[in-house]
């Protein structure tokens, strides 16, 4: 299983590169507000994507079951129906941004100061949400059938394109916030394109055939309710995280700033592990389908022990490194910036093992078909974090409070899946 998913790591850690990409070349050649602009609407992209990102591992979840269990003609069939239900939905949500932006923008409660530079970047990086369902769609069918090395082959190659455009579009052509979002939207669109054309022409067995291009209720049932849970859990999740935006662009341009540059530290630090959480939930999955329990029982043991010294190792190099980290994103000469960046790491970065445990969770309850257990727990963890933000930011502790509250609210959730887990084994080993 480890081997299956350091391909996986690699990938999150390259896809993180759009992002970081853009952070660092606003954040060092076009300032403090630009800087501010990007990251908020990294939280809101991210929100965005996670409805689709989760569909595409709901779909490719059951697609795992039913390759594990010698299913293919039910794969096939679910390979058309999930493409066709998730690319219908991306569209739509592509559309529903654009018709809002004005909205979306007054919600943030975004500066007046920085909104034109936000509504550039929005309006354009808006174009890569089918791009992102491309690539994760079929990265996501290939991961499901043990292939994890091709998805990080074509997003190793858009993130290197995506660097590149980035400087050329911001530094050679100046185009500001709008070129680093088209940067970013084009070396999408190769990495989702690419990876589909690969998939149709070296992979005949996954692509549907003529009998098997048919909506079939009962399959379709299957594949909405771990789609659609997975997506939910995924969205609520970073729906909260866009609320916490909300709240911290209340604060000002500087702590904007801090939050943009050490989010993009944390989600690079932590997400390793995410994608280890996702490596471990197609392990479970096909297990499952071909009825191993044993071999489930390895897996957790082995994923649980691997994440937490991953967690505490990066944890320790965090902390100790914070500083040099947001300069990464922010001439050191901003030491308001740097300041707030640094408290934010130092609260976040001691606590990544109540992530990186939450990840395997949502992982575990996603491939034995408890996709609502993954919900609850995204719920006690964003409830939680969103409700003790609003409370804790308006106590003299200011937005030390919004950092608080982070992994508190992972602890309670991490305290609720494990609770969960031991009492349904204590009632089935009674049984």
């Amino acid at each position: 299983m480890l081997l299956f998913a350091l391909p996986l790591m690699c990938g999150n850690l390259l896809q993180q590169m759009y992002n970081i990409a853009d952070t660092w070349v606003v954040g060092r050649f076009l300032g403090a507000d630009a800087l501010a602009a990007v990251g908020s609407s990294y939280t809101l992209m991210t929100f965005l994507t996670s409805i689709v990102l989760g569909l595409c591992m709901g779909s490719g979840a059951v697609i795992s079951m039913q390759y594990g269990g010698g299913e293919e003609a039910r794969m096939r069939q679910s390979v058309f129906q999930s493409f066709a239900l998730i690319a219908g939905i991306s569209l739509a949500v592509n559309l529903l941004v654009y018709l809002g932006l004005n909205g979306i923008l007054w919600v943030l409660r975004v500066p007046v100061e920085i909104r034109p530079l936000m509504k550039q970047y929005l309006v354009m990086i808006f174009g890569g949400i089918f791009a992102t369902f491309l690539y994760n769609y079929f990265a996501n069918l290939l991961r499901a059938i043990g292939n994890s090395m091709v998805p990080l082959v074509f997003l190793a190659v858009s993130s290197i394109l995506n660097v590149v455009l980035d400087l050329v579009c911001v530094l050679v052509l100046h185009w500001g916030v709008q070129g680093a979002a088209i940067a970013t939207v084009f070396s999408q669109f190769v990495s989702g394109v690419g990876i589909g054309l690969y998939t149709l022409k070296q992979f005949p067995e996954l692509c549907p055939r003529r009998e098997d291009c048919k909506w079939d209720k009962h399959n379709l049932g299957t594949i909405l309710n771990l789609s659609v849970m997975t997506s939910v859990q995924q969205s609520i999740m970073n729906f909260g995280i866009l609320m916490v935006q909300g709240l911290v662009n209340s604060f000002g341009t500087v702590i904007m700033a801090a939050f943009a540059a050490a989010v993009k530290i944390d989600s690079f630090a932590y997400m390793p592990v995410q994608d280890f959480g996702n490596a471990f939930s197609t392990y479970v999955a096909q297990n499952y389908g071909a009825n191993q329990p044993e071999r489930i029982r390895k897996g957790i043991r082995s994923a649980a022990a691997t994440s937490a010294v991953f967690c505490i190792c990066i944890s320790v190099l965090v902390c100790l490194f914070a500083a040099p980290l947001i300069q990464i994103f922010m001439d050191p000469s901003q030491t308001g910036i740097v300041a707030a960046g640094v408290h934010y790491l130092h609260i976040e970065g001691a606590c990544y093992l109540g992530i990186g445990i939450l990840f395997l969770l949502y992982g575990y309850y996603r491939a034995v078909n408890q996709p609502g257990m993954s919900v609850i727990l995204t719920i006690a963890s964003l409830g939680t974090r969103v409700a003790l933000a609003y409370l804790l930011s308006a106590t003299p502790l200011g937005v030390t409070g919004i950092w608080l509250s982070v992994p508190i609210g992972w602890a309670l959730a991490d305290a609720i899946g494990i609770g969960y887990y031991f009492k349904n084994k204590k009632t089935k080993a009674a049984a």
